[in-house]
């Protein structure tokens, strides 16, 4: 296996992309971005580049399918375009999760970027703002009266 030296001698890292980590990470990052894909499609059923990018990095992942660099390349710069042409930002985001997720074949840590673009559709959305209003509302303490200082009158 190929490797590189950080900054330490010790710091040797694998590189080649068949490092099962690696497949581990683009698989995880195709499940999330798969999550948040119904927001987009919901608005815009009739562009698939998001759901190009998910089925190329899940096939990789799972050793069905081969990717190179202009290939991942244009997927992910397709899949950011959907997000800018998106017509709500919880459509955009979940575009650049698909974006991020299919860029994990370049650099494995784009997969950290899925979950957080998926959070962040799930609650620009109408459901999650939804959820996010409940869950506060269950979430927070009953009032409680203050007891009036030492020395201070009550009126």
């Amino acid at each position: 296996m190929k490797t590189t030296r950080g900054s330490k001698l010790n710091d040797a890292r694998p590189t080649e992309r068949d490092w099962p980590y690696h497949r581990l990470f683009a698989l995880k990052a195709a499940q999330q971005a798969e999550r948040a894909l119904p927001i987009f499609e919901k608005l815009h059923p009739d562009d698939d580049r998001p759901r190009q990018a998910i089925e190329a990095i899940r096939a990789w992942a799972q050793g069905k399918r081969k990717l190179g660099m202009a290939e991942v390349r244009n997927l992910s710069l397709a899949a950011h375009a959907a997000a800018r042409a998106a017509s709500t930002e919880a459509a955009c985001f979940a575009a650049r999760a698909a974006g991020h997720a299919i860029a994990t074949w370049h650099v494995p840590t784009h997969a950290m970027a899925v979950p957080y673009y998926v959070c962040k559709a799930t609650f620009a959305s109408e459901a999650g703002k939804a959820r996010k209003r409940t869950a506060i509302a269950t979430a927070r303490p009953a009032r409680r009266r203050r007891a009036p200082r030492a020395g201070a009158s009550a009126t």
